[in-house]
């Protein structure tokens, strides 16, 4: 069902709002099902409950895989474009990918590995990830993939939370002039995780790693033991497909449960028409399959809807910043789909980079992560997409499994900073702080769904309270999505910021409890506040404001230096604060509550008017902070 024209937008979104089932059911017919399902959806936003195509029985692989040997055999699924530029490009095609993933399925089983176990992956930007994700879902095994990035303590929690009997890793990562050690951190995690039985290890950087004899395994040898015949497991539409961690206001990550149905139907929908895909398109996402964007779209969508998916192992400014744009001139890319960080990163080492790449294959560009600067926009449409290219400004999350609100490639019109229109199937709404519906053009408020899409979270892995409280009990009987939001006098949205306490950090989200939480674990930290500002390159940065145990005037580098450390390690580099402020105190209520709004205006820079102060513990703390904030802050 591919929307070519706006009046078929409008045809489609009337449709889908009118007639949801019958919308979502003829969509889902596209695909192969073992089962029909006796019902499109039921639903409420209470309990939470919702399931989609209830009764149906299919196996996601078979609509990514065996579906496409009649016709795509020979077509590139993968094209792998390694790190190191000098290093050969790998390209898997769908038979060469289908061979791969039942061999590697028949591995998972050898090593115990059965339907509804979970299986953690922490690997680097290689094919053998793909192909490690594919067979956990042929064999209905609940992958649950750890971004290469995280410390050794964040992949414990995750294991342990999932309860994984698996953990499929690798020596080591390249990244840029990197190597990172993969298998030393899965050592020092499992020291912690008494329910992984197996550890099976790729070699690809071959650093030296210890081998536990019993327990790890490699990859190499375990699949010259196994045949390239493995029947893909039937799943229920509704049985899991996968749990992807996500930050959360508190400080323990959730676990955000996917199902293999409706998941599979959304992503390909929108990836179909978002992207406006055409046959023997390449289709680069240079997200990392950690993340919710390449789950979505560098494997599933893209391989349900048997296209050519571009992986990258490396970093856009390594060897030099003109990374990206070596690889669209060489795999004559036609969809660019990456996130505002690195836009605004290629921006500040100027045109040279981009001079000499021909970058005409480029048909579509679009954005992921955060809303896109205006000048980042213009930059992108007028020396990437060479301003004939539509960028499409994609708003989602982890918890929508695909994109909501977005420009469809060409059709709708675009709007710089503004991700424009809902697709097909997506009804929101902006309330107030009360949850009444604010109507009309012209307004802002918090954005909230009233009605389900089939891309939707299911749960919040072994706690489902915690997933009502989170997103559905705000705003009794829809789903708030903890952002704000404008909508102007043509209906466009705006998205204008998280109002939780959950910070976007290079597209990454990362709770303020998180990060507080892992800065008082450092020996020498009594308390610590956390708030975003505004940053030229990741959009928002990490502001600490610290209370130490001692005077820290003589060795003050050496703390902060500490206090990064720390939090590196327990988090990961991701969540380092870009800054910390020293404090003798922070902005209390009477009642104890940090008052996170007066620290944000400083970190701001905005001291002019931090509102009523009169009701804190010690107003004078506050003048205290603002004066330190004058001098150099720095991380």
């Amino acid at each position: 069902m591919r929307i070519r024209t706006f009046d078929q937008y409008q045809e489609a979104y009337r449709h889908s709002v009118e007639d949801p089932e019958g919308f979502w059911a003829e969509i889902a017919q596209e695909f192969q099902w073992r089962k029909p399902w006796k019902r499109v959806l039921q639903w409420n936003f209470e309990e939470p409950n919702v399931k989609w195509f209830i009764g149906g029985k299919l196996n996601i692989t078979e609509n990514c895989l065996d579906r496409h040997l009649k016709d795509k055999a020979d077509q590139p699924a993968i094209i792998w474009e390694p790190n190191d530029p000098t290093e050969p490009t790998v390209t898997l095609t769908y038979r060469m990918l289908y061979d791969q993933v039942c061999r590697f399925a028949n591995v998972l089983k050898r090593n115990g590995v059965k339907k509804g176990d979970r299986v953690c992956i922490y690997m680097p930007m290689v094919p053998e990830l793909a192909v490690a994700v594919l067979a956990c879902a042929r064999i209905g095994a609940i992958h649950s993939v750890v971004f290469g990035g995280f410390s050794a303590q964040s992949i414990a929690d995750r294991i342990n939370d999932a309860q994984c009997s698996v953990v499929i890793t690798s020596d080591g990562a390249n990244r840029g002039n990197k190597q990172i050690p993969m298998k030393d951190t899965v050592d020092d995690a499992l020291i912690g995780c008494p329910s992984v039985k197996k550890v099976i290890v790729l070699t690809h950087t071959r650093t030296a790693v210890a081998m536990l004899k019993g327990r790890d395994v490699w990859w190499e040898t375990e699949m010259k033991q196994v045949t390239a015949e493995c029947e893909a497991e039937e799943m229920d539409a509704e049985d899991m497909l996968f749990i992807l961690y996500t930050s959360g206001s508190t400080g323990k990550p959730k676990g955000v449960v996917h199902t293999c149905g409706g998941y599979m139907v959304y992503t390909a929908y929108t990836f179909q028409n978002v992207f406006q895909y055409e046959p023997g398109d390449v289709h680069f996402c240079t997200a990392d399959i950690g993340w919710i964007t390449g789950h979505s779209y560098i494997l599933y969508g893209p391989l349900a809807s048997g296209a050519t998916s571009l992986m990258f192992e490396g970093v856009p400014t390594w060897p030099d910043a003109g990374r990206f744009w070596d690889i669209v001139d060489k795999h004559k890319v036609n969809i660019l789909y990456t996130a505002p960080t690195a836009i605004r990163s290629l921006m500040g080492f100027g045109l040279d980079y981009v001079k000499g790449h021909d970058l005409s294959s480029l048909r579509i560009l679009g954005s992921v992560g955060e809303p896109i600067n205006e000048e980042a926009w213009h930059w992108y449409d007028d020396n990437i997409g060479k301003n004939r290219c539509p960028i499409v400004d994609t708003w989602w999350q982890t918890e929508t499994g695909g994109m909501l609100i977005t420009p469809i490639a060409g059709i709708t019109k675009t709007k710089p900073g503004y991700a424009t229109l809902p697709l097909p199937g997506v009804q929101p709404l902006l309330v107030d702080e009360a949850g009444k519906e604010i109507e009309g053009n012209g307004v802002s408020g918090n954005l909230c769904m009233k009605f389900p899409w089939p891309g939707i979270l299911r749960t919040t892995y072994g706690d489902h309270e915690r997933c009502r409280q989170t997103y559905f009990s705000a705003y009794p009987g829809l789903y708030f999505t903890g952002d704000g939001c404008l909508r102007d006098e043509d209906g466009y949205y705006r998205i204008t910021g998280r109002v939780d306490d959950v910070l976007n950090v290079s597209g990454h989200r990362i709770g303020t409890a998180e990060v507080e939480n892992a800065i008082n674990m450092h020996t020498g930290v009594i308390e610590s506040a956390v708030v975003g500002y505004p940053h030229d390159i990741k959009g928002q940065g990490i502001y600490a404001y610290v209370i130490a145990e001692n005077d820290t005037d003589h060795d003050v580098d050496l703390v902060r230096r500490d206090i990064l450390a720390t939090v590196s390690r327990i988090i990961g580099p991701i969540a380092k604060p870009d800054k910390i402020q020293f404090v003798s105190g922070l902005p209390k209520t009477r009642s104890g509550k940090i008052m996170r709004r007066i620290l944000r205006k400083i970190a701001e820079g905005d001291t002019s008017n931090l509102g009523d102060t009169t009701t804190l513990l010690d107003p004078a703390v506050v003048e205290e902070i603002k004066a330190g904030a004058l001098v150099e802050v720095k991380a």
